[in-house]
């Protein structure tokens, strides 16, 4: 191959230069370490408030009091629908009808009904675990009062004007769904912790302020230094200082991100519940949160360093921005369809982390119903858990399959970032250098 020098060989050779001082500049900051830092010990509280609710056992409730005793003839209500007696009456329990049957413990029928996540591909889910709805006594028709033709099971509607447009849960009567609070607990929490630390930690906050303290002043500080005659002493055009000075700061930043959600994966896959000693379900949602943190770093990156660029002061015009970015996540988790969103960067980096966390948790919108849902018996509370991920879990809002959302919030991302580059080295090109 031949030596000859090159344009290329010539623009690779500016590029490490630039990048490489530029990284080696960022290095030797005090407030780089202090702003990474920062960033850490943040994550890392979070973290161990996380650790702490995955250690803590959640009280069983008795969801559809079957465990209660109405007519106090010391049966359970659910050992007396199971034999077929009156559970208002204390001369009808399952001990006159054999002598031999001794009332059960009401600690046996708690959590004795759990939910049956699997079954949801055959169109209903649920099943009569505890048999108080499979008895002899009932009728064919007693035992299918959803009218689904399934007998004793629990039919989910799909949302519709009949229902509110929302999904409606109706059970057999008998099907007593009494899922372990615990399990159902930890499950809804370990999800609404990975949701709210990625989208909230790692896009938002990490995504933006580590941009904004450390990309801002990236060409202004050498303009008003002085510096940057240096750099543009031999032929380099200014646009391309502006980017491989972004270069450098990706070398950095990128691997700080990296690392840190490489880390949380690593804490929650190893606490979170899993049946072995490691819960791989989740490297699929940690996967979009590093994409699209990686790809928020990079647009808020060039826009800051343009803010920097047209003013000296760039920060004050970036901190604005910052509060527009925050009003927009808050919008992703009450109305992901809402039009707003797509004159944002955040609402596009969420739609990754949705379309994620739909392709690794297929069943997250069944597990919130039925938290919400709580059984249906004796007005039911909410499980623990439900409510927080209800709030961090939301569709990407575009309408699309998880695959083309991801593909199309790249592309548009992408776009994003190349336009502030454009844009920033345009007006690179008017300033004049201090």
């Amino acid at each position: 191959m031949s030596d000859k020098p090159t344009i290329w060989r010539a623009l690779d050779r500016k590029a490490m230069a630039v990048a490489e001082f530029t990284l080696r500049q960022q290095r030797k900051r005090l407030s780089t370490w202090v702003v990474m830092g920062v960033g850490f010990l943040a994550m890392a509280v979070l973290t161990m408030f996380y650790i702490d609710s995955m250690m803590r056992d959640y009280d069983a409730i008795d969801n559809d009091g079957d465990s209660s005793d109405f007519d106090m003839d010391g049966y359970p209500n659910g050992q007396e629908v199971l034999y077929g007696t009156d559970i208002l009456d204390p001369d009808s329990h399952p001990g006159l009808l054999n002598p031999s049957i001794p009332p059960d413990d009401p600690s046996k029928w708690i959590n004795e009904d759990d939910f049956d996540i699997e079954s949801l591909a055959s169109g209903s889910y649920g099943y009569d675990d505890d048999g108080d709805c499979r008895t002899e006594e009932k009728t064919a028709s007693q035992q299918d009062t959803n009218s689904n033709n399934i007998p004793c099971d629990v039919r989910i509607t799909e949302p519709s004007y009949y229902n509110g447009f929302s999904t409606a849960i109706l059970s057999d009567r008998g099907v007593d769904e009494d899922p372990d609070d615990d399990a159902y607990a930890k499950e809804s929490i370990h999800r609404a912790f990975v949701l709210a630390l990625g989208k909230f930690g790692f896009v938002f906050l990490i995504g933006i302020f580590v941009p904004l303290f450390m990309a801002t002043g990236l060409v202004r500080d050498e303009m008003t230094s002085g510096t940057m005659h240096y750099m543009l002493s031999k032929p380099i055009a200014r646009s391309e200082v502006f980017l491989y000075r972004i270069l450098g700061f990706l070398g950095l930043a990128w691997p700080y991100m990296t690392g840190m959600v490489v880390l949380a994966a690593l804490v929650t896959g190893f606490f979170g519940p899993s049946d072995g000693f490691f819960r791989f379900s989740d490297l699929g949602v940690w996967m979009a949160v590093l994409l699209a943190s990686l790809l928020a770093v990079l647009v808020y990156a060039m826009l800051f360093c343009l803010l920097g660029v047209l003013w000296k002061h760039g920060i004050i015009l970036a901190l604005p921005f910052a509060a527009w970015e925050l009003g927009m996540i808050l919008t992703t988790l009450g109305a992901p369809d809402a039009a707003i969103l797509r004159f944002s960067v955040i609402g596009w980096a969420m739609n990754i982390v949705d379309a994620g966390a739909a392709l690794a948790w297929t069943d997250t919108s069944l597990l919130i119903e039925l938290g919400l849902w709580g059984g249906g018996s004796n007005n039911a509370e909410p499980l623990t858990g439900s409510l927080a991920l209800q709030i961090f879990a939301s569709d990407s809002g575009l309408g699309l399959t998880p695959l083309v959302t991801i593909v199309v919030s790249i592309c548009v991302m992408l776009f994003q970032a190349a336009t502030c580059w454009f844009v920033g080295g345009a007006l690179f090109k008017s300033k004049e250098i201090d």
